[in-house]
């Protein structure tokens, strides 16, 4: 239709009846294509209007060797990748560079569909991101069969920066718990600094289902989980979130990882969970170098960590417990001995605070005092509220026992005043009968 609208115009403009303007207005050229179209027209005929290079393969076509090789790469082992993984991975892996769009018409010329479903678009309200790093992070843990049939079942617990789209920490776990939200946090404060907020859904993890108490209510303050005392102490705002959508930009991110990070970890054959670490150690420098974003503003609201904070004491489960008559303590249906301290020989109905650090020891403490430390029996993940002590405590903390007297102790004399005694001095008056 476009070569038979220009053999109009052309035999119009040849026989004089339309002008070299208004040929050109009407076919959308220039002045000079047309006169270029009117000489090969004369020249030629009808057929030097058609364009020169039909019938001709295109320079930018792939060789049917480049060709061959995309499909027997989509059919093997990319057969489960979107088409931007793809492609970044043919020209990174493979020397082949094309665009998406060329991957996209392959698959689909060979029945490979997206491995991702789509779902009807929704009217929703963009919130705009926060201008500094470090003034929202978004936790949360994704549950999938990151070593698919070649390991267990892991849960990654990751950070994602709410101004930068940056993932400063993540980590694979056996199952989602406080110890893991507590190492990521502690590895974020080490590297970044302190963030100003974070947003987290509203698992128990995060916020304590319990009811105030009495005092609690008296002083305004709410039950706080775990994690909650520990943002408390730290000065970092924790926000819940009341929808999944609300915390959109860390849900993105587990679907980009459950993506992209399994095939990473297909390939490096993990099948543990350190191996599984070790992996996302090293992918994700690059993984923030391709999705990350500018900030909207220059500068950090992170802050730095503090010299004279003890890492290991405010990174611990905190616990209170009150000291019964022999001095023990209750924890875990254990009965844990206190030994005699270097300011107090008995602690009966003393409140002690007790640690548990996420190496897996546990601290009995009295005004900010050690007094005997408890290492776990089993090597298992530390539990909040969870503990199976060993057979000794720490030894270097636990006051030595008195040595046993091998001789036996002398009798005992009785008591005899002596002759100036005050007893001895003022002598009893008789009755008087």
């Amino acid at each position: 239709m476009k070569e038979q609208k220009r053999l109009k115009v052309m035999t119009e403009l040849d026989a004089g009846r339309v002008k070299a303007r208004e040929a050109a207005a009407v076919l959308g050229l220039s002045i000079r294509q047309v006169r270029r179209l009117v000489a090969a027209y004369r020249k030629e005929g009808a057929a030097g209007l058609a364009h020169g290079n039909r019938g001709r393969p295109s320079v930018h076509r792939l060789s049917d060797q480049v060709r061959d090789q995309m499909i027997e790469l989509a059919r093997g082992p990319y057969h489960d990748y979107n088409d931007v993984h793809f492609t970044e991975n043919l020209a990174e892996k493979h020397a082949i560079v094309v665009s998406r769009s060329t991957v996209r018409r392959l698959r689909r010329s060979i029945g490979q569909g997206s491995p991702r479903k789509r779902r009807s678009p929704r009217h929703r309200s963009r919130r705009e991101r926060y201008p500094l790093p470090g003034m929202l992070l978004q936790l949360d843990g994704s549950q999938h069969k990151w070593l698919e049939d070649r390991g267990p079942g892991l849960v990654l617990i990751a950070a994602i920066d709410d101004a930068t789209n940056e993932v400063p920490r993540a980590l694979f776990r056996h199952q989602e718990d406080a110890a893991g939200y507590f190492e990521l946090i502690r590895a974020i404060s080490q590297s970044h600094g302190l963030p100003s907020a974070v947003y987290t859904d509203r698992h128990t993890i995060f916020h304590s289902p319990a009811k105030p108490t009495i005092q609690q209510q008296l002083s305004g303050e709410l039950p706080r989980s775990q994690f909650g005392r520990l943002m408390h102490e730290l000065a970092v705002e924790s926000i819940a979130a009341r929808s999944p959508q609300a915390k959109g930009r860390v849900e993105r991110l587990f679907g980009t990882l459950q993506d992209r990070l399994v095939k990473e970890l297909r390939e490096a054959e993990a099948s543990t969970l350190e191996q599984a670490n070790r992996v996302l150690s090293s992918y994700l420098p690059s993984f923030n170098a391709r999705f990350a974003i500018p900030a909207p503003s220059a500068g950090s609201a992170y802050r730095p960590w503090p010299s004279n904070l003890d890492a290991d004491h405010l990174f611990s489960f905190k616990h209170q417990r009150t000291v019964a008559s022999d001095n023990t303590i209750s924890f875990d249906g254990n009965r844990l001995q206190i030994p005699p301290g270097p300011k107090r020989i008995s602690y009966v109905r003393a409140k002690v605070d007790v640690h548990q650090y996420l190496d897996g020891r546990l601290a009995i403490c009295y005004q900010d005092e050690v007094l005997v430390i408890y290492h776990p029996a089993t090597d298992e993940p530390v539990r909040v509220g969870k503990f199976s002590p060993g057979e000794m405590p720490h030894p270097s903390l636990s006051k030595p026992e008195p040595k046993q007297e091998t001789t036996s102790p002398k009798p005992r004399q009785p008591y005899k005043p002596a002759p100036n005694h005050p007893w001895r001095r003022y002598p009893v008056a008789q009755r008087a009968r």
